[in-house]
């Protein structure tokens, strides 16, 4: 199942389901947003699914009227890990961690697909990471590695956009992690019964239809059993929140010279079987 929060012309966002080239709403349901339908657990789907059944074919709003919007627009937690691909250590000249290496963003920087980033009057180096993410189901504390299934509701494409001049002032990653607009996401997010295997899916990052990253989360040093081991053992995770879950080689920073963004490109991040996240860049107004 691929859910979304979207938008049609003349109306508030609500949550849905892409089916084919088609959405189709889940108010009738009774679900106002898509943390509703997460924390509904396998009884909202069981739900949706005889809803969906019980539909007219072509009964949906073509997927091309409507616009996307963030799959969660304002996840109770966005948590981040980084230097979690080994490339992308060495090319960033640090150390592999021997624990994850986790910051967050702030909600303000959660946007969608189609969704302008844009890049901040005050940095000079804006970045991009091609980045996947799984979104927790069922929260918890002290959640063991082996029980990791029960808790991911689902994974979606993230572009991780850092100023690395921001970024890199001081040792706390954050500030040059969380302007506006610096967390688009989606297209959709797909539930975990659609994807057999999250440790092998090929991951891209396209700038203006050039490849500029491309790998596999094979390459992960942290796996999402670990990950969700060593985050539950000190917060509680809740149904919505998003991890992301680090970037391959390839960002900005690591070319020679620096391929920062700037006004005028198009970021595709793509993942195996999530679909492909479209942002336009734009200068700060």
């Amino acid at each position: 199942m691929r859910l979304v929060t979207y938008m049609s012309p003349g109306e508030v966002a609500r949550a849905g389901v892409v089916v084919g080239e088609q959405v189709f709403s889940l108010q009738p349901l009774g679900f106002g947003d898509v943390l509703s339908v997460i924390a509904g657990g396998a009884a909202a789907r069981t739900a949706i699914d005889r809803y969906l059944a019980s539909l007219p074919a072509n009964s949906g709003k073509p997927l091309n009227n409507v616009v996307l919007l963030a799959p969660v627009p304002r996840p109770p937690k966005f948590i981040c890990v980084g230097l979690n691909y080994r490339d992308h250590a060495a090319e960033s000249k640090m150390e592999i961690p021997s624990v994850p290496t986790i910051f967050s963003k702030f909600s303000n920087c959660v946007t969608g697909p189609g969704a302008p980033i844009i890049l901040p009057a005050n940095s000079t180096k804006p970045d991009y990471e091609a980045e996947f993410a799984f979104v927790i189901g069922v929260g918890g504390r002290h959640i063991p590695a082996d029980r990791w299934r029960d808790h991911v509701y689902g994974y979606m494409c993230v572009n991780d956009v850092s100023a690395r001049d921001f970024q890199m002032a001081t040792s706390q990653w954050l500030m040059g992690k969380t302007f506006d607009s610096f967390a688009p996401t989606g297209p959709w997010l797909t539930t975990a019964d659609e994807i057999e295997d999250p440790h092998n899916l090929d991951i891209r990052m396209e700038i203006n239809g050039e490849t500029l990253q491309s790998s596999n989360t094979s390459n992960l040093i942290f796996n999402i059993p670990q990950l969700i081991e060593y985050l539950s053992s000190v917060f509680t995770l809740e149904p919505g929140d998003v991890v992301t879950t680090g970037t391959p080689a390839g960002v900005g920073f690591g070319h020679k010279p620096p391929r920062w963004l700037k006004a005028g490109d198009e970021t595709v991040v793509t993942v195996q079987g999530l679909g492909s996240l479209r942002n336009p860049v734009v200068a700060e107004g």
